[in-house]
């Protein structure tokens, strides 16, 4: 889980596909298990947020009898009544309808996911396991240890052998360079672009907001510059290019722009979500950094967000909630994954022996944040109750915990490692079918950073699954470090759109995962 997944079995993750140096490794905390008490007071809040509503229902339906009763001599006393009162009823029409203006004018503007597309590159970029080892074994750059070691973690990965390396990663001897890495992010980027737009009938010029996330290869002129340039977008287009975010950038991209959506009236942001494998491919031989060269694979995706209210007729969903907690703030977190060079002058990305500890931790700061929001009240009473009787009685209870599959249809943990979805599948108690798109994802594509959570989306819909007012809950983690939640609510029975990344393998999987 670097930079958003680190597959803490296999030793960790690299970012994008740098190479990583783990110390120690170690298992996610069982962080459900010590309830964190922000979640009590944020659960009392919401509840309490919502009283007044609960009490106007008994009243609405007291002034419902009462009216229901009222004959024509009430109606005509009433009348003459009104009529002595005019300047009383002139101000609170006024009041009524300023504060309806008011409320019109300030209350956030519905944001629609109208589509989005997943990159899938062509067959002959293909890295089956026997090929991988021999061009591994053809460079020249890695001793027998380290070729024995990649063998095993490509074994115990998820990974299938139909992910995909860059062009460069397949010439002998590699071929890294700057044009490589440019003709990489063109070939994702383009190739995503090109299916949303054939997709949407949308113009490129009607484009209004640009985000792009790439952490580890940010060139001059910029991805978001490169993309303005192919698609020749508007003078006036609010573009912006977010670096060394790591795997959980894709839903900070989307958070940014649905705040942009907000202050822009009536237009579309498109959101580019990819990770670049060519320049940060790692040739040394220390084991623990080689992991990202196993594990992290060519991928990008594009989604189209709009805020037109005739969007929401095929808009696929709306988005409902994004949650972000970053843990930059204490040093451990910060530094826990961290670009350096090795004692061989290599540059990769080292991970602490902390940071499955700070992950959960991320995590657990997030979900008790996202919860109150998102979990029904009959689960924060139970979770209230719980931890009432345990504190004023002393009494020996375990805290409840609250059942997230209540909130959420559908689960999308970002495809970091195996062993990360081993571990939120385990500590969400969650069931096999919920990290179903997870798992899949990671055995047909790789670890894709911060894109994969659309692939696994895409598997959902794929799977015909995704029925209309279903939530699902987007969830990755990044560099800094960063725990990020996205929640969507579908729209309608979401189908997957053509050109889809499934679309000629949906029928074969899921297959079933050795150890």
């Amino acid at each position: 889980m670097n930079q958003g997944g680190v597959a803490t079995k296999n030793g960790g993750s690299g970012s994008g596909s740098v190479g990583v140096q783990i110390h120690q490794s170690r298992r996610l905390p069982d962080f459900l298990q010590s309830v964190n008490l922000k979640y009590v007071k944020l659960g009392y809040h919401y509840l309490i947020s919502n009283l007044l509503t609960l009490c106007f229902i008994p009243l609405i339906a007291v002034i419902s009898i009462e009216v229901s009763q009222m004959n024509l001599d009430d109606l005509r006393q009433l009348w003459v009544h009104l009529q002595y009162n005019l300047a009383s009823i002139i101000i609170c029409s006024a009041i009524l309808v300023f504060g309806l203006t008011v409320y019109i004018m300030t209350r956030p503007r519905p944001v629609y996911l109208v589509d989005y597309s997943c990159y899938r590159a062509p067959d002959h970029l293909k890295a089956p396991y026997g090929r991988f080892m021999e061009h591994s074994k053809l460079t020249g750059d890695f001793d027998e240890s380290s070729l024995e070691f990649q063998r095993k973690i490509l074994e115990r990965s998820g990974l299938g052998e139909e992910t995909y390396v860059p062009k460069a990663m397949h010439n002998i001897p590699p071929t890294p360079s700057m044009a490589a890495a440019r003709e990489e992010a063109e070939e994702v980027m383009f190739g995503a672009l090109d299916i949303l737009f054939h997709n949407t009938n949308v113009k490129p010029k009607d484009i209004g907001i640009l985000v792009v996330n790439c952490s580890l290869f940010n060139p001059t002129p910029s991805l978001s510059a490169m993309i303005v340039n192919k698609y020749k977008l508007r003078g006036n287009i609010r573009s912006f290019n977010l670096g060394g975010m790591g795997c959980s950038a894709g839903v900070i991209a989307v958070d940014l722009a649905k705040d942009m959506l907000q202050v822009h009236r009536n237009t579309y942001a498109v959101v580019v979500s990819t990770e670049n494998i060519t320049q940060n491919w790692y040739f040394g031989n220390k084991k623990s950094m080689l992991i990202p060269n196993c594990l992290f694979r060519v991928g990008g995706s594009a989604v189209l967000l709009s805020n037109k209210s005739k969007d929401r007729r095929r808009a696929k969903y709306k988005l409902i909630h994004v949650v972000r907690t970053h843990r930059g703030a204490d040093d451990k977190a910060f530094r826990c994954v961290y670009q350096e060079q090795d004692d061989a002058g290599k540059t990769g990305v080292s991970l602490s022996k902390d940071l499955m500890a700070i992950a959960g931790g991320a995590l657990k700061t997030n979900i008790t944040t996202l919860g109150p929001l998102v979990l029904p009240i009959s689960e924060q009473l139970l979770f209230f109750t719980t931890l009432v009787v345990k504190k004023l009685f002393n009494a020996g209870i375990k805290p409840y915990i609250p059942d997230f599959k209540l909130a959420f249809d559908h689960f999308c943990i970002h495809a970091g490692g195996r062993a990360v979805i081993d571990e939120l599948e385990k500590n969400l108690q969650l069931l096999p079918i919920h990290v179903e798109a997870s798992r899949m994802t990671l055995h047909r594509f790789g670890n894709t950073s911060s894109s994969s959570i659309w692939y696994e989306l895409a598997y959902i819909e794929a799977k015909g699954r995704m029925r209309k007012r279903n939530r699902v809950w987007q969830i990755a983690f990044g560099s800094g470090f960063k725990c990020n939640s996205a929640v969507w609510e579908a729209l309608r029975n979401v189908k997957s759109s053509s050109n889809g990344p499934w679309e000629d393998c949906i029928d074969r999987y899921p297959v079933k995962i050795t150890t």
